[in-house]
């Protein structure tokens, strides 16, 4: 049995995050701080998204890089987040019963690219079991 948390390439929100990371950090680094538009409060929950995809890449990436990074990092977190919080979910995936997988479906060509399972799986299993997660 499997179970695929799938993102999308072009994602509008993950380019939205991406955007609103980057508008945030030019205000941080001295530019004047703008209000904040209804939809970049909204994008705000993704912001670690983009900022951890931006990490893993080299500096001076661009927006698009970032974005286009920030959807499979989104994968990942989402499942992450089925380990935290869904016990059936984290108790099948630990007796091997259920396999979690995450993918990106390219919206240009159709084809979907497998990510795998997610890294450190045991470690986030065992730390979801010990209050630790999320």
């Amino acid at each position: 049995k499997l179970i695929v948390v799938l993102g999308h390439t072009k994602c509008g929100a993950m380019m939205g995050a991406t955007q609103t990371m980057l508008n945030a950090q030019k205000a941080a680094g001295g530019g004047a701080p703008a209000k904040k538009t209804t939809l970049e409060v909204l994008l705000h929950g993704l912001g670690p998204v983009a900022q951890k995809a931006q990490e893993k890449l080299a500096s001076g990436a661009s927006a698009e890089e970032i974005g286009a990074r920030a959807v499979e990092v989104n994968v990942f977190a989402g499942m992450e987040k089925l380990l935290n919080y869904s016990a059936p979910i984290r108790e099948k995936v630990k007796s091997g019963e259920v396999q979690l997988h995450g993918a990106v479906y390219d919206i240009v060509t159709g084809r979907v690219n497998f990510l795998g399972q997610l890294p450190d799986e045991s470690n986030v299993v065992a730390n979801a079991e010990k209050g630790l997660g999320a």
